[in-house]
């Protein structure tokens, strides 16, 4: 394993997000702030409580899980596709470093930022909620589990995009809706039956579930069930990014 072109690749990508470091907190705490005045005071007014939690506390793991996945998401997929799209990727694919070492080093810088906006983002609900995590060492593991998943998923989209449309279209058109619909802002058993069958063939309500499981000890899935989801869809991440650069799909041509 090369680690110096791994630690280069990341050292690199890291860079990047430093150089826009105020953007990247300032974004989302702002975002944030407006989420919990509109669905914490709006909605909060109305429902009182959710399974015996707060509404405003319970909808903080959803808040997390929203800002970690779409910038795992968008820094994973712009980092692969900014070299495509200027053409140095092929002197990094002539380099002696091989496709795993590759995606280390841009998944893991794509990690890393998703996971600094996650703990910005728990650090700004506790100005509103009174906050208080039941399983901690959970909390992590589902919080890494999530970054990295999901900036693999980013790296293989950054792949398939041949253009900035592109590289926007699945993060609006597909991931930001089944977070949404993820029992990000609700419990899945405020739906009606039907609903929530259809509910759990969405990935992301094993990630908010998960994930609000070890804040609360409320769980719309059981926790086995959510860690298998997390760790079936890592490794179908895993599949297709070796595919592609076994293939060199997309990469070499």
């Amino acid at each position: 394993m090369n680690w110096t072109a791994i630690g280069a690749i990341y050292r690199f990508e890291m860079a990047r997000f430093f150089r826009t470091l105020m953007q990247s907190f300032l974004s989302p705490v702002l975002s944030t702030s407006l989420y919990f005045v509109v669905f914490g005071a709006a909605i909060g007014s109305r429902i009182q409580e959710v399974e015996g939690v707060s509404y405003g506390a319970f909808i903080v793991p959803g808040l997390v899980m929203l800002s970690v996945i779409t910038q795992a998401i968008s820094n994973a997929s712009f980092g692969i596709y900014f070299p495509k799209f200027t053409g140095t990727i092929y002197e990094l694919l002539s380099a002696p470093v091989n496709f795993l070492e590759i995606v280390l080093g841009y998944v893991g810088a794509a990690a890393t930022k998703a996971l600094f906006i996650g703990i910005v983002i728990l650090i700004t609900a506790t100005f509103f909620v009174d906050l208080h995590i039941a399983h901690p060492m959970a909390m992590v593991l589902f919080l890494l589990l999530t970054c990295l998943s999901f900036a693999l998923l980013g790296f293989i989209i950054g792949i398939w995009a041949t253009n900035f449309e592109q590289l926007q279209l699945v993060p609006l058109l597909i991931v930001t809706p089944l977070i949404f619909l993820g029992g990000s802002f609700y419990s899945i058993s405020m739906l009606p039956p039907a609903w929530q069958t259809v509910t759990l063939f969405n990935p992301v309500v094993y990630l908010i579930s998960g994930f609000r499981w070890s804040f609360f000890g409320l769980a719309d899935v059981p926790i086995g069930i959510s860690l298998l989801a997390i760790a079936a869809f890592t490794g179908l991440c895993l599949a297709v990014i070796w595919w592609i650069f076994r293939t060199g799909w997309r990469i070499r041509s």
